[in-house]
């Protein structure tokens, strides 16, 4: 773990502003740490500037306050969002692009939007299933 630690990968403005105890355990720990070595900081290093973590992991508590899917990557330390200093959808693109031409192996990789139009690349990193996959969708 080069550039991201296991603290801004649990860290929650959510879990915080609810009371939500938001702490890994060690087999998610183990998972974070996977995530990073093999995915965040080698994409970070591709990147040649920093990456922020807007969401890493979630106990079933947060990620339900949160809204996030039942199976989501992050309720096992499995994925991240991550948002460029610039935090523009073109920037976001151009992350992914890069992502895309790395030579990297992942599980998932979504260009992600709300509502109020703000964007972030969704990754996540599953051993048992590096499977490429690129999507792009409204949250």
């Amino acid at each position: 773990m080069k550039y991201f630690t296991i603290e801004e990968l649990t860290r929650s403005a959510t879990a915080e502003r609810l009371g939500i105890v938001n702490t890994p355990d060690v087999k998610i720990i183990e998972n974070l740490t996977l995530l990073t070595d093999k995915l965040l900081d080698p994409l970070r290093e591709l990147w040649g500037g920093p990456l922020r973590v807007t969401s890493g992991y979630r106990c079933p508590a947060l990620n339900r306050a949160v809204g996030g899917v039942v199976n989501s990557h992050h309720l096992r330390g499995m994925a991240a969002d991550l948002v460029t200093t610039a935090n523009t959808a073109a920037s976001h693109r151009q992350l992914m692009q890069r992502l895309r031409e790395s030579g990297l192996r992942w599980t998932q990789a979504i260009m992600e939007r709300n509502r109020r139009g703000a964007t972030w690349l969704h990754v996540s990193y599953d051993p048992a299933s590096l499977r490429g996959e690129v999507l792009s969708r409204m949250a």
